[in-house]
């Protein structure tokens, strides 16, 4: 890969979470893979806030990985955070989550989720899963340069 590609994966299951990290790094999909165990780790990373106050704003996350139930905040405030602030709206977000709820759906794609993805419960289906999204986020779909994020050469507050 020529340039650096990170994923946010926001998920509070260990399980998948393992799964997903060594799916993503077998078909070396990706650099760096961040892992947030809870919403608000998610938006921290995300705002470059408390532990992560140094980094780069500029530089956001090729694409994030969202699980809906989470502790803390959970992935639809998530979203919602990520989509009304314009430094932030243009990051592609994947709901990926065991949620079978319809209102999980439409909120998600009513706030702009770019795909739902419910989770395979089985494990080969998972890494499939994981394989597809993947390629199609991180070598096919061609993402928003840096310079489309307003106001990206600042840090968020």
């Amino acid at each position: 890969m020529a340039q650096e590609i990170e994923i946010l994966l926001a998920d509070d299951s260990p399980a998948d979470v393992e799964l997903t990290v060594r799916e993503l790094r077998r078909h070396k999909l990706a650099n760096h893979i961040h892992v947030a165990e809870d919403g608000q780790e998610a938006l921290d990373f995300i705002f470059c806030r408390g532990p992560f106050k140094d980094r780069s704003f500029a530089q956001p996350p090729r694409v994030i990985l969202l699980d809906l139930k989470m502790p803390k905040v959970d992935g639809i405030e998530v979203l919602r955070a990520i989509r009304s602030d314009e430094r932030t709206r243009a990051i592609p977000v994947v709901i990926l989550t065991s949620s079978r709820e319809q209102r999980d759906v439409i909120d998600g794609y009513k706030l702009g989720v770019n795909a739902y993805i419910q989770k395979p419960v089985d494990f080969d289906e998972f890494r499939k899963v994981i394989e597809q999204i993947g390629m199609f986020w991180l070598v096919v779909n061609e993402a928003p340069p840096p310079g489309a994020f307003v106001g990206s050469d600042q840090t968020a507050s």
